[in-house]
């Protein structure tokens, strides 16, 4: 409560009744570098996706079904939490004459709306962040330069990126392209840094005219004179000059990423140019792989599938020999994986979850929650790579001797549902959402259901949570050969258990036109399954994913992994 009420002595003083802080820092990725996770710094919530709204009475913590069991464990004594969108702050603010502070560079003016809407209360943009004054921290920012991807793990030059963009331009009669999302940077360029834990991006803005003149915005420090030699035609400009560039343009028609482009930045364009309503193309553009890199996808799964075939094998003989706990298995899977010298570092922070805890959707054990893993429990692992080259994701619903019928009976409709998305027969405009009522089908009909959506788009060695596609209720984004995407629906019980089956699967062409085809490559726990409640398709898809996994794996096993490859693949 302390930081709390050191933030509202600030409220006087600015004239707020209210402010709002963010998970997001001014680059809006998902996994935000410690020293910028304000959120956590107010409310100890580690989630990845959340905002708190602090008022002079009351706090409030907005996350979304994910995370609504974890916010309340970690922040529930002093936040009050609100699951979005069956709440939001504008609710919340209905019909109250306040003023609500908010620091112009950390939202965008959609999320923003999307979140306050217009009511009686005023936003007002505070540009010094309010959690900056209270929060006295030493910023140990990595210098680890910046690189270009080598030919063989690309699809398509820069050149040949930057030529689909200016045509765009051309065809939109727009005279810029700001590209503030630093993934979209590192598509167009073919290149990669270490700016956050989890995904190879490089904190960058890059500034594209019709004229084919870019401007690239970073931390030059980061920035070596090879890598500099390769982009004759690119202008390296400290980051800290973005602004005074932005406003020395004038009359001119731009497009920016309403996803990523800051409040702070919005303004500076608008007053001066004219902001076209279009969407940055580049999401759309990343979203479609090319061959090159769905083989280099391919191979990446295959060394992930080694890994964590390898482990599951392990943690199966092992859990009731020896003291295994949530956090000393997740430990034991970064070794498998650190095995494959192609592994770089994790795609996210590692879900390992058994019993109750496995019901935590985007569980994360610490000292205080780490649980033993016990005969009887089931245990979910949820984790991936990112590898050279390529992002996996992948989860696996472990029975650690459970016999008990109604989570066998869950988990086979969980089964059900994964099967019915693989087996989807797409046509050129299938959408997520047509894709995702057919996951929950077989849980609804005994009443049940998850609080996800049951896919997400995956990057090519760049973020494991990517858009525009997504299999969930609201998504209309047609598929297109090349895109990638999970497929894992799920089941969670409070306080008892958590079953989630995770695939990545991509769209494949094919003489019928496309369908999906699986990356990933991790037997799927048989002895969860009832086998009388799968049909005969249902069978032969599970024989057949299991013939598929066992060809691609055996050779990386010894003998006695190899056997027990063989009975994790065998036919039901």
């Amino acid at each position: 409560m302390e930081k709390i009420e050191k933030l509202r002595k600030i409220f006087e003083r600015e004239k707020i009744d209210g402010y709002i802080i963010p998970k997001n820092d001014k680059f809006f990725v998902e996994y935000v570098p410690k020293y910028n996770d304000r959120l956590n710094f107010i409310s100890s919530f580690t989630g990845s996706y959340g905002f708190a709204l602090v008022l002079k009475d009351k706090n409030y913590l907005f996350v979304d079904g994910r995370y609504t069991l974890q916010a309340n464990n970690q922040s529930g004594r002093i936040f009050k939490i609100i699951t979005i969108p069956n709440k939001m702050p504008s609710d919340i603010l209905k019909r109250k004459k306040l003023s609500i502070g908010f620091d112009p560079n950390l939202f965008t003016e959609r999320s923003l709306f999307n979140f306050f809407g217009r009511n009686n209360f005023k936003l007002k943009p505070i540009s010094q962040n309010l959690i900056d004054i209270i929060w006295k921290r030493s910023v140990k920012k990595n210098n680890e330069k910046f690189y270009i991807l080598p030919n063989e793990a690309i699809n398509e030059n820069y050149q040949f990126k930057i030529g689909k963009i200016y045509k765009y331009l051309k065809k939109k009669n727009s005279d810029f392209l700001f590209v503030t999302a630093s993934e979209n940077c590192a598509w167009t360029l073919n290149i990669r840094g270490r700016d956050t834990k989890y995904t190879p991006i490089p904190y960058s803005y890059i500034l594209i005219d019709k004229d084919r003149n870019i401007k690239f915005f970073c931390d030059l420090k980061k920035i070596s004179s090879s890598f500099r030699k390769s982009f004759k035609k690119i202008k390296f400009l400290d980051i800290k000059v973005c602004a005074k560039i932005l406003l020395g343009i004038q009359k001119k028609k731009f497009i920016i990423d309403s996803n990523s482009c800051s409040i702070f930045f919005k303004n500076i364009i608008n007053k001066n140019n004219k902001i076209l309503n279009l969407q940055d193309p580049i999401y759309f553009l990343k979203a479609v792989k090319g061959k090159q890199e769905i083989e280099n996808i391919k191979k990446a799964h295959i060394y992930d599938g080694v890994a964590l075939t390898k482990y599951l094998f392990w943690l199966k003989k092992n859990f009731y020999k020896k003291k295994i706990t949530e956090i000393t298995a997740s430990q034991k899977l970064l070794e498998f994986r650190k095995k494959n010298k192609k592994f770089k570092f994790l795609s996210f922070p590692t879900i390992s979850g058994t019993g109750p805890n496995g019901a935590i959707i985007h569980y994360k054990a610490t000292k205080k929650t780490d649980r033993k893993l016990r005969k009887g429990d089931i245990y979910l692992v949820d984790s991936g790579g990112q590898y050279e080259f390529g992002t996996t994701d992948v989860t696996r619903t472990i029975s650690l001797k459970n016999s008990n019928n109604k989570i066998r009976d869950i988990f086979t409709r969980v089964l059900k549902g994964h099967i019915a998305v693989s087996n989807f027969k797409l046509r050129k405009k299938t959408s997520g959402a047509e894709i995702d009522s057919k996951a929950r089908k077989y849980l609804k009909q005994v009443g049940l259901n998850y609080a996800h959506g049951t896919g997400h788009g995956v990057g090519y060695f760049l973020n494991v949570h990517e858009g525009p596609h997504a299999i969930s209720e609201k998504n209309k984004i047609n598929f297109q050969k090349g895109m990638i995407v999970s497929n894992e629906p799920g089941y969670y019980e409070k306080n008892k258990f958590g079953i989630r089956i995770e695939n990545l699967i991509y769209v494949k062409e094919n003489k019928r036109g496309i369908a999906f085809e699986n990356l990933t490559m991790v037997p799927i726990e048989k002895d969860l399954i009832i086998q009388e409640m799968l049909d005969k398709n249902e069978k032969n898809w599970l024989n057949d994913y299991h013939k598929t996994v066992f060809k691609n794996l055996i050779k990386s096993m010894n003998k006695t992994e190899a056997l027990e490859l063989e009975k994790a693949c065998s036919a039901i």
